[in-house]
């Protein structure tokens, strides 16, 4: 079964919001075996819904259509759809008592433009929206399938996960898709492929790799189709243990699992604590840490090291070594692990003091110039980065490499 993704909304087209939809749909609908032909985005406009349509209609078997179902006048989704199919709205009356208890719940009187929301195509199969009021629309045709609902993410995850994915499991075509990520940091795109391109050149016929670079990481995933899983699940195996031998050094996990993640379950492994120290990061590295679910059992804190007057109060930072050295160098960086290491009681510590951008630039220290720490008590390491001009990037991406050094140098202990 091929599918054809349709999102609809001005709001997408202008950058107003991102699309987050279609990547959850694609994936979801990836794990029933249903292949994705295309995604598109069209305006709020009725002839150019109609004219998506009929293209999808002509290459896909499933075609999921996200918005434009609300009570506004710009919600023209049903229309088009009544176009398409040839039908005519009529009011349905279960949809409007349902509106009207919803609401009463929460206390909103029901206007005009609710009862007109009410009325909808007649050779459809109405789907009833748990988390909002506008309804789900299942329409077939000549074999083929059509779905349209809300574009409020909640709303169409929910439609999807209760009604339609279990509908359309019932329908797919019988065959295996399987995936599989494999997480790697510290190296570019490039330096990964040289690693594994013998591998990727003796991939069998039914695999295919794909490089997914991001800021300081870049994800393998492995795509596989056939028809007997447990073979194709065993094929899958050998793969990835092949790139896994290939390039040791540079993975950290898989399936998704973020760098954050893997930091602690080392942590936890080792029974051990750690601690950060940010000047240029600004508290970015904490939240990354902070994000995951129970890492208060390994993490203690952070000292936000801004100023030179905080690094030497929290962090005992040597006002000499700033003289000399400055705040952007190895030497500082260095006594704030020292310092966090002593102030927070930590067994390991990061710390990171660089010059951000885009402004800032110091004689033989251009903007991008970053040095970071890591280590534990007499085991220090330090690594300078030299980075771009872009803020934010450089934020990130110092924060990626700190992480990265801390996990290599956890797994070297």
């Amino acid at each position: 079964m091929k599918a054809y993704i349709i999102n609809i909304g001005d709001e997408i087209l202008i950058g107003q919001i991102v699309n987050t939809n279609a990547a959850w749909m694609a994936k979801e609908l990836n794990a029933l075996g249903i292949a994705i032909h295309r995604i598109e985005t069209v305006s709020d406009d009725k002839q150019d819904m109609i004219q998506a349509l009929e293209a999808a209609f002509q290459v896909a078997d499933l075609v999921l259509l996200t918005g434009g179902l609300g009570p506004t006048k710009d919600d023209v989704t049903k229309h088009a759809l009544t176009a398409f199919f040839d039908t005519e709205l009529a009011f349905h009356e279960p949809t409007y008592k349902r509106i009207e208890q919803f609401f009463a719940l929460k206390k909103i009187p029901v206007t005009d433009l609710h009862r007109l929301q009410c009325f909808l195509p007649v050779d459809c199969t109405l789907i009833t929206n748990p988390k909002g009021s506008a309804p789900a629309m299942w329409f077939e045709k000549e074999g083929k399938i059509a779905v349209a609902m809300p574009g409020v993410p909640y709303e169409m995850k929910a439609l999807m996960t209760r009604e339609i994915l279990p509908k359309l499991a019932a329908k797919a075509i019988q065959g295996e898709i399987l995936h599989h990520s494999i997480e790697t940091a510290g190296v570019g795109e490039t330096t990964v492929a040289k690693h594994i391109e013998h591998i990727e050149e003796n991939l069998p016929s039914n695999f295919k790799l794909a490089f997914l670079p991001h800021l300081g990481s870049v994800t393998l995933r492995l795509s596989a189709t056939g028809e007997d899983k447990v073979a194709l699940q065993k094929a899958m195996d050998e793969q990835v243990g092949l790139i896994k031998a290939a390039i040791p050094d540079f993975i950290y996990g898989d399936n998704g699992e973020k760098l954050e993640e893997a930091i602690g379950k080392l942590l936890k492994s080792k029974g051990k604590t750690m601690g950060t120290a940010e000047s240029c990061t600004g508290g970015f590295i904490s939240h990354k840490i902070t994000s995951i679910a129970g890492s208060s059992e390994y993490y203690k804190g952070s000292i936000i090291a801004y100023s030179n007057g905080i690094k030497i109060k929290m962090l005992d930072v040597q006002a000499d070594t700033l003289e000399q050295y400055g705040a952007v160098s190895e030497q500082t960086v260095r006594e704030m692990v020292e310092g966090t290491l002593e102030t927070l009681g930590v067994d390991y510590a990061i710390a990171v003091s660089g010059i951000a951008g885009p402004g800032g630039e110091r004689p033989g220290k251009p903007v991008g110039t970053i040095w970071t720490a890591f280590g534990e008590k007499g085991n220090i390491r330090t690594r300078k980065l030299q980075l771009g001009r872009d803020r934010l990037k450089n934020i990130q991406l110092t924060t990626t490499y700190s992480l990265n050094e801390l996990r290599k140098f956890l797994l070297a202990g």
